[in-house]
């Protein structure tokens, strides 16, 4: 049954309003990760001096909190709260927690999806202004009050705009730009639809016809005019950030009904994308003023994570079981490792971290140098772990399908 209030503990409501009176400090100073990939949306964290000697001393367990929902939903930190969505029976649960101790502030449930397609959900939220927004497995958009999980508007583009489920469902996450929340329903002519975050009316629809896929918006400044890119069924399209026109498409094949799950890297003013399921990875060139690939192959194909473009190479993963280090000028391979599937990847501080999707191991590697440097290993949770970690004020988060754990990075 859908709730539209939230469910607060009075412990947490207590602690919660405590450290909103003595915390601005803290908070004001705090490397936040605000929503899917990080505060610059491009999966590095900004922490300086963090512990790289893991050889000898692996980064402490701070605290765990268990997650019911069997899925991958990815967390996203603001302050000092830690939100993330969890999912019980038909219902998901927004919770947000107290980062000091795991601990719950308040919960706020809504009606999604009731059938368990690998996990229930999937997107991490966007912390923006005060206010939480999550896109459902569905569909649904909800914008609640982050500091107490009030509902303040909901909607459900793809109902509205006739969109087409894609067979796994959404799992795109929301992207705030220039007061447009952005999301892709697909349709007739509703490829994508912007929305006002504050009031959740929308501001222009566009795109195209093509049906959505997995990958999340991205915002890009291309031969001075501001896109927003998009990996949909057919391909890669680009859409006026102004109006929702659609100003080109690069067709990209895959088997499966079009299955993209990567999100778009940029690349300086290009952009890097890739896939699975018989499709291929390549960067694509604006220069000219059309889109033009530069260079296309088989060697990353990533199944679902993102990858990240950092100390001008490209980290990822490729399936079946494979670390990869691609050269972005001439998509050639500066190394190739083993590890478990489905591995993601975060940067931080000359360094990227991986996290093997199989067993949950995390894998620290110099990104200082062309060659594979292994820095250091440590496995927090261990098990299917599919959610890429995020780096917030100096901790580690990393999850599998059962329980979140937050890691010290302290040197």
């Amino acid at each position: 049954m859908e709730s539209d209030s939230p469910q607060p503990s009075a412990v947490g409501v207590i602690r919660f309003a405590i450290l909103v009176l003595i915390g601005t400090a803290l908070v004001s100073s705090a490397a936040d990760w605000p929503g899917f990939r990080g505060p610059n949306r491009d999966g590095i964290a900004p922490d300086k001096g963090i512990n790289k000697n893991w050889t000898q001393r692996p980064p402490p367990l701070l605290w765990k909190q268990s997650l019911s929902d069997d899925g991958y939903a990815g967390p996203a930190v603001s302050g000092r709260t830690l939100y993330i969505v969890d999912h019980s029976g038909s219902n998901d649960i927004v919770r947000a927690l107290d980062v000091a101790n795991g601990k719950e502030l308040w919960r706020y449930s809504y009606s999604d999806a009731a059938v368990n397609r690998q996990g229930f959900t999937v997107s991490t939220p966007m912390i923006w202004e005060g206010k939480v927004f999550i896109f459902s497995r569905l569909g649904k958009v909800i914008c609640l009050r982050a500091s107490s999980g009030e509902l303040i508007w909901k909607r459900d583009p793809v109902a509205e705009y006739k969109g087409g489920n894609p067979p796994w469902k959404f799992t795109m996450s929301p992207v705030i730009d220039d007061g447009k929340l952005i999301f892709c329903p697909g349709g007739t002519n509703a490829a994508v639809v912007t929305l006002d975050p504050n009031s959740g009316k929308t501001i222009w629809v566009g795109g195209g016809s093509a049906n959505a896929s997995y990958a999340t918006p991205v915002v890009a400044m291309l031969n001075g005019r501001k896109h927003y890119v998009v990996f949909m069924v057919p391909g890669l399209y680009g859409v006026d950030s102004s109006d929702g026109r659609l100003l080109w498409e690069v067709p990209w094949k895959t088997n499966y009904g079009g299955k993209k799950g990567p999100t778009p890297v940029l690349v300086g003013d290009r952009i890097f994308i890739c896939s699975t399921e018989g499709g291929s990875g390549g960067l694509i060139d604006f220069a000219g003023g059309a889109p033009r690939v530069v260079w296309q192959h088989k060697l990353m194909q990533e199944h679902f994570p993102t990858p990240i473009y950092y100390h001008s190479r490209i980290y990822g993963s490729s399936d079946p079981k494979f670390l990869i280090c691609l050269d972005p000028e001439t998509g050639g391979v500066h190394w190739k490792e083993t590890a478990g599937a489905y591995a993601s990847v975060i940067g931080v501080d000359d360094v990227v971290i991986f996290l093997s999707g199989s067993t949950g191991e995390l894998i620290m590697v110099d990104a200082t140098s062309p060659v594979y440097k292994e820095l250091g290993r440590c496995k927090p949770l261990g098990g299917q772990s599919w959610t890429a970690p995020i780096i917030a004020d100096g901790r580690l988060y990393v999850r599998n399908k059962k329980e979140l754990a937050c890691l010290d990075l302290s040197p």
